[in-house]
């Protein structure tokens, strides 16, 4: 059957593949619409959420998928569920579409939808975008890979809305219609390769899909300091492409004598010094122009942008200062998990850092760090499953290198390094699973025990 944003869900029978937060977005969307839904979980499922689906009447599954779930006019997969789960290749065997979820929501929304993806900085980049459109008096919808899904808050938005939507590799594997009116195309960087086979250019293809649906009429801003991102121009002819700088001043936002210029519509114009931005950092000058030029695209006054730039407050887990000790200052960065983030983590510090990496590693190659880990990192405190190859790939060029069963003790054995005038940087180039759910756990893990040093 044909869907997509002008058919009718109605009658149609969808099964939800996960019942983590998208999954059951999803479900209770597809249900409100008419669709005839199934759940299917192969873990266990909370009982809020099965006495939730039992009040909506939706038939669900737990504790593995059965082949109940293909009996379906098309398959919801959550970011979660790897590519080749033997329920996503037996729908694809039989020739049933696979949806993710904001492909699902994207058929339900009338409103523009600003898209944002990057191996790093897109989280930054959403909420700063979010909040110069929400300065502009515009009502703003900031969902997706941040805070709430996609599909969780469709149905509340108007025409006259803007919805800013985080999207991950993972979210994009399954779109088949999903059409922003900007995207933003922040960086692509090693990350994530267990899950692509290890192939940069598979992760990479998942991040171009953000523009794939794109048309005449659509903006993607891009970043024209990433050699991976250079030949988007030519492969998408009919948008308007924007790109942003720190090298290039042909952009469409740059930077120049310590001085950001957006540069549309062939009128070059001076929009701020880079000291009055509120987030420092070379890899925060990306994150704002792109949010700047983004933010004029969409008619945002120039004096509303700077005010916007110059006052945000910065996202959790990013750089997240949390305490100051006997003058020593602890920096969550738990968000940091490649090893590009931690370059720029890295990048930005100007006093000595005890660096605490580790987790679970997801095929990284970690020597790029080991110039600033020379320069910068007074201590290295490797932990968790990762802390091996860590330290074989960059601990002799840390003034000293430790190692920690966990975070907890990493934690300890830092505080113990660490002297007035340094900093504690948490940020630890890997997954968090090997301790945790996810990184947010991780870094309110981290700021718990730091406040009680």
């Amino acid at each position: 059957m044909s869907l997509g944003p002008r058919h009718s869900v109605r009658g149609s029978r969808a099964t939800i593949v996960g019942a983590a937060r998208s999954g059951m977005a999803a479900a209770r969307l597809l249900n409100a619409y008419g669709s005839r839904v199934f759940v299917t979980e192969s873990g266990r499922m909370s009982a809020e959420d099965e006495n939730e689906l039992r009040d909506l009447g939706v038939a669900y599954e737990f504790g593995g998928h059965t082949s109940t779930g293909l009996d379906a006019d098309f398959l919801v997969t959550s970011p979660g569920v790897p590519p080749g789960a033997s329920l996503l290749v037996q729908a694809r065997e039989n020739e049933t579409p696979v949806y993710s979820e904001i492909e699902v929501a994207s058929w339900f929304c009338t409103a523009p939808v600003i898209g944002i993806t990057g191996s790093n900085g897109k989280t930054t980049t959403t909420s700063l975008t979010g909040h110069v459109l929400s300065q502009s008096g515009r009502k703003t919808w900031v969902a997706g890979n941040i805070g709430l899904p996609f599909a969780a808050i469709v149905d509340r938005v108007s025409a006259e809305d803007v919805v800013v939507l985080e999207v991950s590799s993972f979210q994009l594997e399954h779109t088949a219609t999903f059409r922003p009116r900007i995207s933003i195309l922040l960086n692509i960087t090693p990350d994530h390769l267990d899950r692509y086979g290890g192939s940069m250019s598979r992760y990479a293809a998942a991040k171009y899909r953000l523009c794939a649906y794109q048309g005449q009429g659509d903006t993607l801003i891009y970043n024209l300091d990433d050699p991976l991102l250079e030949d988007l121009a030519y492969r998408t002819p009919e948008l308007d492409r924007l790109g942003i700088s720190l090298e290039k001043t042909t952009a469409a936002g740059y930077v120049r004598d310590d001085t950001i210029h957006l540069c549309l519509d062939g009128k070059d114009e001076p929009l701020m010094e880079t000291e009055q931005l509120a987030l420092r950092g070379k890899h925060n000058l990306y994150n704002s122009l792109a949010a700047a030029v983004a933010a004029r695209v969409m008619e945002v006054r120039s004096d509303v942008v700077r005010e916007s730039l110059a006052t945000f407050e910065g996202v959790p887990h990013r750089l997240e200062p949390v305490r100051e000790v006997q003058g020593v200052r602890y920096i969550n960065d738990s968000k940091a998990t490649n090893v590009n983030a931690v370059w720029y983590a890295l990048e930005s510090m100007r006093d000595p850092v005890i660096l605490l990496a580790g987790g679970r590693d997801k095929g990284n190659d970690y020597g790029p760090l080991r110039p600033l880990v020379s320069q910068k990192v007074k201590s290295l405190v490797c932990f968790g499953e990762a802390a091996g190859v860590i330290a074989e790939a960059v601990g002799d060029a840390a003034g000293r290198s430790l190692r920690a069963r966990d975070l907890e003790e990493a934690l300890e054995l830092a505080s113990a390094e660490a002297q007035s005038g340094d900093v504690v940087l948490l940020s630890p180039a890997c997954a968090s699973f090997d301790q945790f759910d996810n990184y947010e756990q991780r870094g309110n893990a981290f700021k718990r025990l730091v406040n009680n040093l």
